[in-house]
């Protein structure tokens, strides 16, 4: 269940305040707690670079859908797409427009070569976690 919630009556500018102080939280939450410290989540144990990519990723793909919902366009960096793929979808292609590709991996849209996603999960496991499970 979510625990914060945007006053309609607010309009957009309501909306984006919600989401930039939900970033401040993440980003103090993650500055505060120590690297080696893990902690519960849907997907399994993460670590604080894994919450701070899970929440990178959810403020652009929401973002993106709030744009499209009020008809603007918008995309954010590359290179910090290009930071959360690899992070949390290491199976992700590696080249193309990163954006795309992060869209993609969230099965928000097509992406040529590459069947739709109807599915998805991010793996948010500490990387040492991944690479030792990938290993053998």
């Amino acid at each position: 269940h979510n625990a914060v919630f945007a006053d309609r009556a607010a309009g957009p500018a309501g909306l984006l305040a919600t989401v930039e102080a939900s970033g401040a939280l993440l980003a103090s939450m993650v500055r505060t707690t120590r690297p080696g410290v893990r902690s519960y989540h849907g997907y399994g144990i993460s670590d604080p670079e894994g919450f701070a990519a899970m929440g990178v990723v959810e403020t652009l793909v929401h973002t993106h859908d709030l744009a499209e919902g009020l008809g603007l366009e918008w995309a954010p960096p590359g290179a910090l797409c290009d930071r959360v793929l690899a992070r949390l979808f290491p199976d992700a292609p590696t080249g193309g427009d990163r954006w795309a590709v992060l869209l993609w991996a969230t099965g928000r849209a097509e992406l040529p070569g590459h069947p739709r996603r109807t599915a998805w999960r991010w793996d948010g496991r500490p990387l040492e976690d991944q690479t030792a499970s990938s290993a053998g």
